[in-house]
């Protein structure tokens, strides 16, 4: 990445909220690959490259929130790594999706499915699947119990992407 992009990433870490259009989305996007990746203790620079893939295509190109998207995913990453607690970041997810349940249709088990392929380990990749199965029952649950607050919610929201 550019030194001017890491330079601006910083910048707009500190004040995320206030310079990054639709930073919630951005944020529940990069804790959901987080939760994927985090699992596979042998971490590779692959996924990084496979959610920058992603990103351009979810973004449409657009290779700054791209790059924060994947910037704000290592950052989840390491979080979960350093504190070895995965439970908290799936709770965050669930409660988001309380608060905002549109998040929901943001969850796309099969952009997911190829960071799983990195994994080698047989019991890992168990666990991947079964985070896969509950993202998708999670998502399912959310958006039928919360269908008229979701189409609600869209008629007031303008999004790009």
């Amino acid at each position: 990445m550019k030194f001017d992009f890491r330079l601006k990433y910083r910048f707009f870490n500190a004040f995320r909220e206030l310079f990054v259009h639709h930073h919630g989305s951005l944020e529940f996007r990069a804790k959901i690959f987080a939760l994927i990746i985090a699992t596979n203790k042998e971490i590779d620079i692959k996924n990084y490259s496979i959610i920058q893939e992603i990103g351009i295509r979810i973004y449409k190109n657009d290779e700054d929130r791209t790059n924060l998207l994947v910037l704000t995913t290592k950052e989840h990453v390491k979080k979960i790594l350093q504190n070895d607690d995965i439970d908290i970041l799936i709770s965050s997810i669930q409660k988001e999706l309380k608060i905002v349940p549109r998040y929901a249709k943001k969850i796309n088990i099969e952009l997911l499915k190829p960071l799983l392929d990195l994994t080698q380990d047989k019991d890992t990749l168990s666990y991947q699947e079964n985070i896969l199965e509950f993202l998708q029952t999670l998502k399912n649950e959310t958006l039928q119990s919360n269908k008229l607050q979701i189409e609600k919610d869209e008629k007031n929201l303008t999004s790009k992407y």
